[in-house]
């Protein structure tokens, strides 16, 4: 009797991730197509830990409950491997559960905020594990024994963490993540109802197939450069990396929707992120304040920060506790963090208005900022100015022309304001 071997078929990559998607989607409400690509990806990733130098965090964010973030949790923890679902877990915990035997966990944090939340008091160990790890050969030194007999050793925290949690999360932690932002859904949006006992065995079955085709790809993967859309790059590309590289091995549709969502999620991210209040101060004032004006007193720049709609400068709050509007030392403490183009920090200078000579703010000061951290300018800029502080012969910044756009002057000189350096 003569037997023939006949060779495993091979797994088409690109429907498999259809599957995946369309799993999701059974259960899931994202808030954008994106969002369904860039999961199913990170699903898809979880499985080739042993080929990437570098993971993506997964973060399900709202501002309020009942939002499906849990939900899209319980998703992903039956399609990816050795799934570890924890709320409250201590970093000594984490450490250990990343080296123990059976290969590398995908750690699912629920309820984040908990963590991390205002009243949670900071968790930095916990905060320096999911910073560390989402890069290879990350380790951190521990203790481990008992009293007098202890010992140091290095601990690794290299693995696929999801996070799933209300509010927002540490901007260490969201730049090093793929955020969805979830929200509660419409009445037009339905979803099946989710039963573990029936359909996590439906997840089981993908997540195996997952780690079949995946493991066909180990060696593809770990030399792969992915190409990066135009403008990703240090961080937001370290982020993508591996979930292009898996789009790349899929083929069929999934490179392209892959870019178009590494584009639109880290363009999203960009927009709507609380954390980066420093990049959005820095934005405000190149774009609602400045406007081409080489110089503004600080009383004009509040008056006109204040005013601009769905900011954050009318309730800010100074000392954790009290809520009042952005004031001159918390705009000097924000700008100090940046530098000028000579290196020392942004600082309010002296400016001649008429026989005083207020505190304020010079364009050149902030030039540097404005290229290395802001977006992109908008194409036209035609803000003009609300703010009224009161100059030379009781007129107004607004009156005398202190104001730029592509309408009005340019410069105070171009207005006739006689406005120079103090001192």
């Amino acid at each position: 009797m003569t037997s023939t071997n006949t060779p495993a078929p091979s797994i088409d990559g690109a429907t498999l991730l259809d599957e995946v998607e369309a799993f999701h989607r059974r259960f899931n409400i994202f808030p954008t197509e994106h969002a369904y690509a860039a999961v199913t990806l990170w699903d898809a990733h979880a499985h080739l830990m042993d080929a990437l130098d570098g993971t993506a965090r997964l973060a399900f964010l709202s501002p309020e409950p009942g939002s499906g973030k849990s939900r899209a949790l319980e998703i992903v923890e039956t399609l990816t491997p050795r799934a570890a679902t924890t709320v409250n877990a201590s970093a000594n915990a984490l450490f250990r559960l990343v080296a123990a035997d059976g290969g590398t966990p995908t750690i699912l944090f629920d309820e984040i905020d908990t963590v991390f939340g205002q009243k949670a008091g900071g968790n930095e160990e916990v905060r320096g594990f999911l910073n560390s790890g989402y890069r290879r050969g990350a380790k951190s030194l521990r203790c481990v024994g008992d009293g007098s007999n202890q010992t140091t050793e290095w601990f690794s925290s290299f693995c696929a963490v999801a996070m799933a949690g209300l509010g927002s999360l540490p901007d260490t932690i969201l730049t090093r993540s793929v955020i969805i932002r979830m929200r509660k859904k419409a009445p037009n949006e339905k979803c099946e109802p989710y039963r573990r006992r029936t359909h996590e065995k439906q997840g089981h079955a993908l997540r195996d197939r997952l780690a079949d085709w995946t493991a066909t790809l180990h060696d593809q993967v770990a030399e792969a450069w992915p190409e990066m859309p135009e403008g990703v790059s240090d961080r937001p590309a370290d982020v993508w990396e591996p979930l292009l590289a898996v789009a790349d091995a899929a083929g069929g549709h999934w490179p392209e929707r892959a870019r178009a969502a590494c584009v639109a999620l880290i363009k999203a991210a960009q927009e709507g992120d609380e954390a980066s209040l420093g990049v959005r101060l820095l934005t405000d004032l190149r774009d609602g304040v400045f406007c081409g004006a080489d110089r503004m007193p600080t009383a004009a720049i509040l008056e006109v920060l204040l005013g601009l709609d769905d900011a954050p400068w009318a309730d800010m709050s100074e000392d954790g506790q009290s809520i009042k509007p952005l004031t001159a030392r918390a705009l000097s403490k924000l700008l100090s963090q940046y530098v000028r183009p000579d290196n020392t920090p942004i600082r309010p200078r002296g400016i001649r208005v008429g026989s005083g000579t207020p505190k304020g703010y010079y364009a050149e000061d902030l030039a540097d900022a404005w290229e290395r951290y802001c977006p992109r300018p908008p194409e036209t800029r035609n803000i003009r100015h609300a703010a009224t502080l009161q100059v030379t012969g009781g007129e107004s910044v607004a009156d005398s022309g202190f104001v730029a756009d592509e309408n009005r002057h340019t410069t105070p000189e171009a207005a006739g304001f006689p406005l120079h350096l103090a001192g």
